[in-house]
């Protein structure tokens, strides 16, 4: 069945999902935060900032309208950074109501708030029904997304039937689509694995190889799988797509923006450089806030997010930070326990 889909952020991955759902047969909508960018990509088809080599179909209606994209669609689709969902959903509260489906791809956690993004829109939106608030995460580069290479993502929702709706809505043959109930696990799944995306990056930077690759990955996914715990998440869900998948592809990628910045704060650049440099935004450095105040708040160890904190917010360098990490108090390594660290 067709739907009416605005999609709120014409980045790269919303601007990547927008063709992916009008080749699937939906009128889609996709909202540009500025009107210059908006009329040319309405002119060249093509969204020379972030995917200049796709072409978006002509079916695409594309405007900085957001009030009018979105007024008479079924399913808005948040994709603009994390940190700014409230904002712009705060925008557009009073035009939603008990039928709107609303799906999240932004992947972070909220400064001040400490909340994901469903549970931001769940508080913007009042007229939404919480089981009518879905995500979708997953490992899933925008640049391969829309070359069509096989990708596979998780649906989760606090209702089935919804995370089964967009599932259909969003499945095609290239892009797979899984369902799961644990909204919270694949949340904090989805959002923390770009703390250690940034923290793989600082290892190639400063010119470590696989061995340290392969601790902070797997050590990483045991970090996050304890805070997800303690926040009421299912622990298989981190051994899943939005976990080990998602984490996997970020960590490794050359097209991960979070690995990226990493990389370029390991050669000696300060935080400030690296933004001013950056088009994209790495959702991981602002998470990276948020889930240290969430730890310290929840009294959970997470050893790798405190050195990247202290990398990025606290001017430590990264070798220093490595050899804390190196040399603290002996473990035993019983990864099927939430309290082992």
């Amino acid at each position: 069945m067709s739907e009416r889909i605005a999609v709120i952020g014409s980045g790269s991955f919303g601007t990547a999902l927008a063709i992916s759902l009008s080749e699937g047969g939906h009128d889609v909508r996709l909202w540009a935060r500025r009107e210059e960018a908006a009329r040319e990509m309405r002119a060249s088809r093509r969204n020379p900032s972030y995917l200049p080599d796709a072409v978006l179909p002509r079916e695409i209606r594309i405007s900085s309208n957001l009030e009018e994209l979105v007024a008479d669609a079924d399913i808005w689709v948040f994709a603009t950074p994390s940190q700014v969902v409230r904002q712009v959903a705060t925008r557009i509260a009073h035009l939603a109501h008990e039928e709107t489906v609303v799906v999240s791809v932004a992947k972070g956690i909220e400064n001040g708030t400490l909340l994901t993004t469903s549970c931001v829109l769940d508080e913007v939106l009042p007229a939404v029904p919480l089981d009518n608030i879905a995500v979708l995460y997953g490992p899933s580069h925008a640049e391969e997304v829309v070359r069509r290479v096989p990708t596979a993502v998780v649906a989760a929702g606090y209702d089935l039937a919804v995370a089964e709706r967009i599932q259909r809505t969003f499945m095609t043959p290239s892009l797979r689509v899984y369902v799961n109930p644990d909204v919270r696990g694949v949340e904090i799944a989805g959002s923390v694995k770009n703390i250690l995306a940034v923290a793989a990056g600082i290892s190639d930077g400063v010119g470590f190889g696989d061995n340290a690759k392969a601790a902070l990955l797997t050590r990483g996914i045991a970090e996050i799988r304890r805070l997800g715990v303690a926040l009421g998440a299912h622990p298989r869900t981190f051994a899943g797509l939005a976990g080990i998948g998602d984490l996997v592809v970020t960590c490794m990628s050359g097209l991960s923006r979070n690995r990226h910045f990493g990389q370029e704060i390991g050669r000696g650049k300060t935080l400030e450089q690296v933004e001013s440099e950056m088009t994209m935004v790495a959702e991981g450095v602002r998470t990276t806030a948020s889930v240290h105040d969430l730890a310290g708040k929840l009294g959970i160890d997470m050893p790798i997010t405190e050195a990247v904190y202290c990398i990025l917010f606290r001017g430590k360098s990264p070798l220093d930070a490595v050899s804390d990490l190196m040399t603290r108090s002996a473990k035993q390594e019983d990864w099927l326990t939430a309290e082992e660290s």
